[in-house]
């Protein structure tokens, strides 16, 4: 099993019909583009969580 990267997890990960796989979804400046690039995601400034029962816990 491999292991999931921060990327996997992240609300801004989404998959791009167009080019068939996963690209972030954010309008990055050079430097934080070379970071993501390079694997170097582990301090990314624009990760979110996707939780997709966020919604349900909050109306409860």
């Amino acid at each position: 099993m491999s292991e999931q990267t921060a990327c996997e997890t992240c609300v801004n990960f989404v998959y791009d019909d167009e080019y068939e796989y996963y690209v972030c979804d954010l309008n990055l400046d050079e430097d934080d583009m070379v970071r993501f690039l390079t694997g170097n995601t582990r301090g990314c400034p624009y990760y979110q969580l996707y939780d997709e029962y966020k919604v349900v816990r909050h109306q409860m």
